[in-house]
């Protein structure tokens, strides 16, 4: 009965999420996958519909994007990696910066407790940051909606920067097309994304999804199994059910949310952006990394949000990636000890 009473909301969320595909489509909007599914799940969010996201088969296309970071690892970039030292040591650096600038803004100005104003600012994933809030007495619908708009905020603009300042054509396939790809590598690479999930999952690795897939496939392409990144429809498989995903998060969400919450949420968007925006001059401008590289390896969206970003954007996805991977790591470790010794 429960199985049933989950499955038609879920339907309905994948038909909300195609129509925003076709609407995206249509009118000619970059990346119909991604955003139509965000902002159509969103419009009808707000409009009272009960939608659910995807859960376990939302994640089994995640490990897409994992398949995707572990194939762009060669030898070559492997005698590279030193190189990115530098950048991957100022990671601890903005992450303190954030947290230190959003939480007097998330407890002095929209009034949150101290305990949900403290993972308010925590630049990490919603998931693991759930986890924690939960178990330290955090309000998690503030909490949720909070770091939800924060995603769907950046995710949404920075395509456009992609296309202003990197003339990125965000209309072109994000990689070969099916057809073109020969069936044993699609088979290796959705044997990578599986079993590297499950390895990652029995080992409890948080954000296993992308990393467990990500580690297993740069083992396969060091060793010449996979030898290409996943097809485009692969990706766009993965695009459309993280839009779906972020979209479906503003389920019953009240106008007073909408006055106070999603309005902190839009406000600790623009405050981490403009931070990334500091950090990202400051590795470029010392050219330690590519300016495009910096952008979406700095810029706190979601880790898949921006992995997909980089995709379409032809970045060095192991350098964006690894960035990732350390700032959420970050927070992991340290926001649970942090607030037990503030506390």
């Amino acid at each position: 009965m429960t199985i049933n009473l989950q499955l038609k909301p879920r339907f309905v969320t994948a038909g909300i999420a195609a129509l925003g595909v076709l609407f995206f489509w249509w009118f000619h909007l970059p990346l119909p996958f991604l955003l139509g599914p965000m902002f159509m799940c969103l419009v009808f969010a707000l409009g009272g519909a009960q939608m659910l996201g995807m859960g376990q088969l939302g994640m089994a296309f995640r490990t897409i994007l994992g398949v995707a970071a572990g194939a762009s690892i060669t030898p070559d970039v492997m005698t590279a990696l030193p190189e990115m030292a530098l950048s991957l040591m100022l990671v601890p650096v903005f992450v303190g910066c954030v947290a230190l600038a959003s939480f007097p803004m998330m407890r002095r100005v929209f009034k949150f407790d101290k305990v949900t104003s403290y993972y308010c600012a925590m630049p990490g994933g919603l998931q693991d940051l759930m986890v924690f809030g939960e178990a330290a007495g955090a309000n998690l619908r503030a909490l949720s909606l909070v770091h939800a708009t924060r995603v769907l905020l950046i995710v949404s603009v920075t395509p456009f920067v992609l296309g202003m300042l990197w003339q990125v054509d965000l209309t072109s396939l994000p990689g070969n097309t099916a057809s073109e790809t020969p069936w044993q590598q699609v088979a290796w690479m959705i044997f990578a994304g599986l079993a590297g999930w499950a390895i990652a999952k029995r080992l409890n690795i948080l954000g296993g999804s992308i990393i467990g897939p990500m580690v297993l496939t740069a083992g396969l392409s060091l060793s010449g199994v996979i030898t290409q990144r996943p097809p485009a429809e692969m990706i766009w498989a993965c695009q459309f059910f993280i839009g779906m995903a972020v979209g479906s998060k503003y389920v019953g969400v009240t106008w007073r949310e909408l006055r106070r919450v999603v309005l902190a949420g839009v406000a600790n968007g623009i405050l981490l952006a403009t931070m990334s925006a500091v950090f990202i001059l400051l590795v470029s401008g010392l050219a330690i990394a590519p300016a495009l590289n910096a952008f979406l390896a700095f810029l706190p969206g979601g880790q898949g949000e921006m992995v997909v970003l980089a995709i379409i954007a032809g970045a060095d996805l192991t350098y964006v990636v690894l960035h990732h991977i350390l700032r959420i790591a970050l927070v992991v470790m340290l926001a649970p000890t942090l607030i037990t010794r503030l506390r």
